[in-house]
């Protein structure tokens, strides 16, 4: 899946509450105040059968009016630039302004898919209102409310209509494990492909954001090939750069599509941040491979016996639920335990391909279900008859079931404690379906 979809428009015409109603959840802050989204969001969005990524590109806190026209009229840029399609937002109650205008005239130059959303029109005579927005001239043209979700059917049945079959491939096939190396700024991301590779194939400095674009190297060594994708850092907070962390963050977006397995670098020094948390969510929803490595390991001076142990623990418990993943800490700088990361890496991959027979399968679930049935809901009885494995990329599994949306959550997490107890997963999502027999 390497379809992405950036949302641009001036501040406070909805673009994070179109956003939330886009990836179905409510990561993006909204209030009336402009400039409200700081922090960058991105998530993944399913429609139609397709799935796609959202950028949802407010972040904008004006010092001048030219200043702040000056960035938006960069961020179009770089959106026209680098994804497959724009979501241009205006604001009916406020009417056309001199920068929509000017936003319009970048996106009519481009050949990308444009298209036009006229927000808050949620009565007529706001939709009376909404017919000067014509003058545009984009085809694909939707009245909507990101508040109720009135049009954003019509314009997300449009949006999926450009998504090719290649683009909403998950998984590629190449035989060559791709293995992505992302994290925030700074943390050693391009060090520690330097010191895989043997040589300074990227440039680094101590200055956060040197590494733009993603950048591919072959790894061959000690019997291990793999190709290595290393990443522009994603940062917490949008500041000086902004305009730059957009464009890193769509190609990192890019990266872990392309890749098999992620390497999530984070600082030893700073820990687990909620960044390094939002990274880590997006990897597991994406079905790769993930590996936490915690770089700079040997900067940390006050280490007693139990140091790494205790870490980790801790670590593993901000990951929750999914936390059955290996964790590594590392020094890039002296080539510390690199290697059995790119080990462990392509462990993983090899994991990820595992297939479990049928007949392994089911009885495994006999004997669990045995052990533990179902919890019997508003006198219903819920019961699972079959299991068998789909034929995806990544591992997932359908339950067929004779009341499947009686299965709830802490059912459905016994099933997958149960599950890594018996097969061996660590670093891999599973992905459980429950369906109706």
């Amino acid at each position: 899946m390497s379809f992405t979809v950036a949302i641009i428009g001036r501040p406070n015409v909805g673009k994070s509450t179109l956003f939330n109603r886009m990836v179905g959840s409510r990561d993006s802050i909204v209030d009336n105040l402009s400039g409200v989204t700081r922090d960058r969001q991105y998530g993944i969005s399913y429609w139609n059968g397709k799935e796609f990524n959202v950028i949802d590109t407010g972040g904008f806190v004006p010092r001048s009016e030219d200043v702040f026209e000056a960035a938006i009229r960069e961020q179009v840029e770089i959106a026209i630039q680098e994804s497959n399609l724009i979501v241009f937002m205006t604001d009916v109650t406020t009417g056309i302004t001199d920068l929509d205008d000017e936003m319009a005239n970048m996106l009519r130059q481009t050949t990308k898919p444009v298209l036009l959303l006229v927000n808050k029109v949620d009565n007529a005579n706001r939709l009376l209102e909404a017919q000067e927005f014509w003058r545009f001239g984009f085809e694909n043209t939707f009245f909507v409310s990101s508040i109720t979700g009135s049009g954003s059917g019509e314009m997300l049945d449009k949006l999926t209509e450009y998504i090719s079959e290649e683009d909403a491939v998950l998984d590629n096939t190449d035989h060559i494990a791709k293995i992505a190396i992302i994290g925030q700024p700074n943390v050693g991301k391009s060090s520690l492909t330097n010191a895989l590779l043997g040589e300074t194939r990227n440039i680094v400095t101590p200055i956060a954001g040197t590494t733009r674009d993603t950048i591919h190297s072959m790894y061959n060594n000690f019997g291990m090939e793999a190709m290595l994708i290393d990443t522009a850092g994603i940062r917490k907070k949008t500041r000086t750069m902004e305009n730059l962390e957009f464009y890193s963050i769509i190609r990192a977006f890019k990266a872990i599509d392309e890749a098999d397995v992620v390497m999530l670098v984070i600082d030893a020094e700073n820990g687990l941040e909620a960044q390094d948390l939002s990274l880590y969510r997006l990897v597991e929803k994406k079905h790769k491979g993930i590996i936490v490595l915690v770089n700079k390991w040997d900067l940390v001076t006050d280490k007693e016996t139990n140091t790494a142990r205790d870490y980790e623990a801790f670590i593993k418990k901000r990951l929750a639920p999914f936390n059955d993943v290996p964790i590594l800490f590392i020094s890039a700088l002296e080539k510390t335990r690199i290697y059995k990361a790119m080990e462990m890496a392509l462990a993983i991959n090899e994991k990820r391909k595992k297939r479990v027979t049928t007949s392994e399968l089911n009885n495994w679930l006999a004997e669990v279900t045995q052990a533990y049935q179902p919890p019997i809901i508003k006198g219903k009885k819920p019961k699972i008859k079959y299991l068998t494995q789909l034929p995806l990329a990544y591992p997932s599994f359908a339950f067929f079931c004779n009341l499947p949306q009686y299965i709830k959550e802490p059912y459905k997490n016994y099933l997958q404690n149960k599950f890594r107890a018996n097969w061996d997963f660590t670093g891999v999502p599973v992905t459980f379906y429950f369906r109706k027999k």
